[in-house]
């Protein structure tokens, strides 16, 4: 199957399945493996790459920088800023470090990574000023509820939650707000870390289709609409696993299974994080 997009306010598009970088960049002997696999996923289309100043203290942004080397232009980059630095001045500060990491002089998208107790206000302005200034193209937001969304005064690009098959509480509110507000929703963790590939129902599904448990359930994901998968792999076999998890089509059945082994949201639910 060809890659799949979504277009975010503005016309601008980028693949439905990208690259997640969360614990990369932690050991100097894994770098090599990491860049690799990076190159790997945007060889077969997987053009988003999402990484952040916080992952490895700044070295999964390091790792991005080689493995998009000579190749900005087919890259939609996003990283995140802390909650701690998302002041007007620091704002501005921590997107440099980030853009000197990175080795690029602009993000297409730069979210924050998580409510934090400055002022909202105060961080859009430091957005809207690097907006201006060129240095990022879209902003967003990570880890924000539907009352969070509601006080940001405008709708942001892309809100970044913990959404698969056992976390499904944003199908409740988040998901819907989103969707009426052309938000795009950035799902990590979309095979919960591994944990979800114990599920009896999951795998016998997967056994029977002829797929991974693992594949099936990111499969699941990618089927939402309005919503982009970031997996983490940092290994050659999981990128190239990852990718073909985007040729699945869930029949009716499956959907019908998988929603009784993983009920969605009777009621609202706090959003959960990781």
């Amino acid at each position: 199957m060809t890659m799949r997009f979504l277009e975010l306010q503005g016309g601008d598009k980028f693949p439905v399945l990208g690259l997640g970088t969360w614990m990369m960049g932690e050991r100097t002997r894994d770098a090599a493996g990491e860049v690799k696999a990076l190159k790997l996923g945007l060889d077969l289309g997987m053009s988003l790459i999402d990484t952040a100043e916080m992952y490895g203290e700044g070295g999964a942004e390091t790792v991005v920088r080689e493995a998009i080397a000579g190749r900005r232009d087919e890259v939609f980059l996003v990283s995140k800023v802390l909650p701690q630095n998302a002041s007007r001045k620091k704002t501005a500060e921590a997107c440099d470090a980030s853009l000197k990491r990175l080795g690029t002089d602009r993000l297409d998208l730069y979210l924050l990574h998580w409510r934090g107790s400055i002022p909202l206000a105060e961080t859009l302005e430091a957005f809207a000023a690097l907006q201006r200034a060129g240095k990022i193209r879209h902003w967003g937001v990570s880890n924000f509820d539907t009352s969070e969304m509601q006080q940001l005064g405008a709708a942001p690009a892309a809100n970044q939650v913990l959404y698969n098959l056992t976390r499904r509480g944003i199908e409740w509110d988040v998901l819907p707000w989103c969707a009426e507000h052309r938000v795009c929703v950035m799902a990590y963790s979309p095979i919960e870390q591994g944990r979800i590939l114990r599920n009896r129902t999951l795998a016998r599904l997967a056994r029977e289709r002829g797929c991974s448990a693992a594949q099936l359930a990111l499969a699941w994901v990618l089927s939402r609409d309005g919503v982009v998968a970031i997996p983490k792999a940092a290994r050659l076999e999981h990128v190239r696993d990852n990718r073909a998890a985007l040729d699945i089509v869930l029949s009716g059945e499956e959907r019908a299974a998988l929603d009784a082994a993983f009920p969605p949201p009777g009621a609202a639910h706090p959003l959960e994080m990781l």
